[in-house]
């Protein structure tokens, strides 16, 4: 479990949801489609190294595609109802994935295949001070420069906590005011003579931009499938901001960690004590699945505000 916790896709995950939180649960914006902005990151920065393009500016460009995705995606949407940004989003996470698949792009993207994470991966393994071989901590025992490597954790984590920094900053200041003002009451800011649109928007590209971040992070262990960050992949995000606890600073991390750790514990129980002629291997993931479900079902019914909240957030246009 503890492995689960510290792995450096629990860290995207969670800088992903950081993200969403900004979206929904500080400013009321429904993004259902939060695997798109993670995605379109991960390519512009994967595309960006295998071209011989440096480090930083690789970063850059990755950001960059997720701004302009959610500029294309907020123009036409934010001036009308969330329901429509959600569908909106939705299908615009999937039309990345679809051209992501596409065998027209193989050349750059790889097509369904991907492009492998020894392709782009060396210029940040590069960049390790930790040194070769390997380094283990009770039972965790990993490489310390490589793929899956203490020095991957510790860059997925660094930026876990830089990013939970600059959101706590953003939203004690005026900024992040106006993001809950927006959310409660949209009239209300209208009348104070501020524009809602671009403080939507501006919420939006940001997001959108943890959300970049995110996918890099995602896949630096491994490589840009783009199936790998479909809609099951929103799912995980909603799941773990809910349990945490939306319109908090901490509640995405704690809830990514928990949504991990709680599935892997789940199905290693049922795996390890329950006979195979009733619940095999298999069955066993996918009751650790059924469990999630449910919980999440009974968090929402008895406890919406999920484990670090405050139900008064969830009073949008009272």
């Amino acid at each position: 479990m503890l492995d689960q916790a510290l792995d450096p896709q629990t860290a995207a995950v969670a800088v992903a949801v950081i993200g969403l939180n900004i979206h929904f649960g500080y400013t009321g914006l429904l993004n259902m489609g939060q695997a798109g902005f993670m995605l379109l990151g991960a390519y512009g920065f994967a595309i960006s190294i295998v071209e011989g393009v440096p480090l930083l500016f690789a970063v850059v460009i990755g950001l960059l595609a997720s701004a302009l995705f959610a500029v294309v995606l907020g123009v036409p949407t934010l001036k009308l109802r969330g329901d429509y940004l959600a569908i909106v989003t939705i299908s615009a996470a999937e039309i990345v994935r679809y051209v992501g698949r596409a065998t027209t792009f193989n050349e750059h993207t790889g097509g369904p295949q991907g492009i492998e994470g020894q392709d782009f991966r060396g210029p940040v393994t590069d960049l390790s001070f930790f040194g070769t071989g390997n380094f283990d901590i009770g039972s965790l025992d990993y490489i310390l420069t490589g793929a899956n490597s203490w020095w991957m954790r510790a860059v997925a984590w660094a930026v876990v906590l830089l990013s939970v920094g600059v959101v706590y900053l953003l939203v004690r200041s005026p900024w992040g005011r106006l993001l809950r003002g927006v959310r409660e009451d949209e009239d209300a800011i209208r009348s104070l003579g501020k524009n809602v649109f671009a403080i939507k928007m501006q919420a939006l590209v940001l997001g959108g931009l943890f959300g970049a971040v995110a996918g890099m992070l995602f896949v630096l262990p491994s490589s840009v499938v783009p199936d790998s960050m479909g809609r099951t992949l929103t799912f995980y995000c909603w799941t773990a901001l809910l349990l945490g606890g939306a319109a908090t600073v901490f509640g995405p991390v704690l809830g990514s960690i928990l949504f991990f750790v709680v599935r892997i514990l789940v199905t290693g129980i049922a795996d390890n004590t329950v006979p195979d002629s009733v619940l095999n291997t298999q069955q066993a993931g996918q009751f650790g699945w059924i469990v999630i479900g449910v919980s999440l079902m009974l968090l929402v019914i008895f406890r919406p505000q999920g484990v670090l909240g405050d139900k008064r957030e969830l009073r949008f246009n009272a």
